[in-house]
């Protein structure tokens, strides 16, 4: 910065005014901003952000921790934290722990040693200890997608059960009856909010609910279970209609599984899904699904967090966004038959 001054003939306090973005409040000419910011490119000027973070007391870095990298919903929240991140001057390191608890604890350890300012957590299941630890020890975090309701902390999340009642609805209206539900074997609060919206939508639109077409699989066998669950419900003599898919991985599993048994969707399995990807563009026919309002989720859980490291007395902050459907020719309406 003496260097860059003296090029400039300005003082290091000036030259620090302009690099720091500072340059306007204090009154800097756009002529000589301009100038301390080209000699500082020519001499190939890079900020000591050691120095910085001694100065403040902060690293301006932010841990996020997702459930699974591969899962192009969580792919695409992490691109839009690290975008907002950056834009308010902060670096995102980003782990995915693969829906395991004890893997997810040890990026946080790592995390906490790399002494980052907060943490934005995508939560996996039996993660609740984790959480009482950074309330315990006042490390700033803020819950994405997923939350624990016994458990008070700031959380961004969609409303699932309204998400699943209005997928559930949206295929009652179209004439289907036998409605099915494929979701995780979780005690997370998303995903018994998405059974407890499909259940209620049977419920207030006056179809009995059967226990058979409830399915329930584990994340690491997923790809099995999908499709014995599948053949199981082909087979049976109280055939299912319509489907939907709690999740995208449930559902691009279970795609594969239909297509080699040969269905036709939606003449044979109307499907709704979670999730968005390019994956429902591909298939042969065009896969109707839940938008979740990934953007907002992304940029809203970044500005809660950077909320509460300028402020850590800053209340308690919580919401839940609306997921919106896509109705596409998966989940077409049946034709009614008109008697002659």
């Amino acid at each position: 910065m003496k260097d860059i001054a003296a090029r400039a003939g300005v003082s290091t306090a000036l030259v620090s005014y302009v690099l720091s973005g500072k340059a306007e409040e204090n009154r800097v000419g756009d002529e000589m901003a301009a100038k301390i910011r080209k000699i500082a490119k020519e001499v190939n000027y890079r900020p000591n952000h050691l120095a910085k973070s001694l100065r403040s007391g902060k690293t301006f870095t932010i841990g996020l921790v997702i459930a699974d990298i591969s899962n192009p919903f969580f792919a695409n929240i992490a691109r839009v934290v690290e975008d907002e991140a950056h834009r308010n001057g902060y670096t995102v390191i980003i782990g995915s722990c693969d829906e395991n608890a004890e893997k997810a604890w040890d990026l946080l350890s790592v995390l906490i040693n790399r002494q980052v300012d907060g943490f934005i957590i995508v939560s996996s299941e039996n993660s609740e200890k984790q959480i009482y630890y950074l309330k315990e020890k006042n490390i700033p975090f803020v819950l994405l997608d997923r939350h624990f309701p016994d458990i008070q902390t700031d959380f961004v999340a969609t409303n699932n059960y309204k998400a699943s009642y209005d997928a559930t609805t949206h295929l009652i209206r179209g004439g289907y009856e036998r409605i099915g539900l494929f979701a995780y074997q979780s005690q997370m609060f998303h995903m018994a909010e998405r059974i407890r919206g499909y259940r209620y939508a049977l419920r207030d639109h006056n179809i009995a609910f059967d226990p058979s077409w409830l399915q329930k699989v584990h994340f690491e066998t997923m790809e099995q279970e999908v499709k014995a669950a599948l053949d199981e419900i082909i087979s049976s003599g109280q055939r299912l209609d319509a489907l939907i898919f709690a999740t995208y991985g449930l559902a691009i599993n279970g795609l594969k599984c239909i297509n080699k048994l040969r269905l036709k969707v939606p003449s044979d399995l109307a499907i709704v899904s979670f999730g968005q990807a390019e994956g429902f563009d591909l298939y042969y026919c065009p896969i109707s699904f839940m938008k979740q309002p990934i953007e907002l989720l992304g940029k809203t859980a970044v500005e809660y967090l950077i909320g509460k490291l300028n402020n850590p007395d800053e209340g308690m902050m919580q919401i839940l966004m609306e997921a919106k459907l896509v109705a596409r020719d998966s989940s077409m309406a049946k034709k009614v038959e008109l008697a002659e």
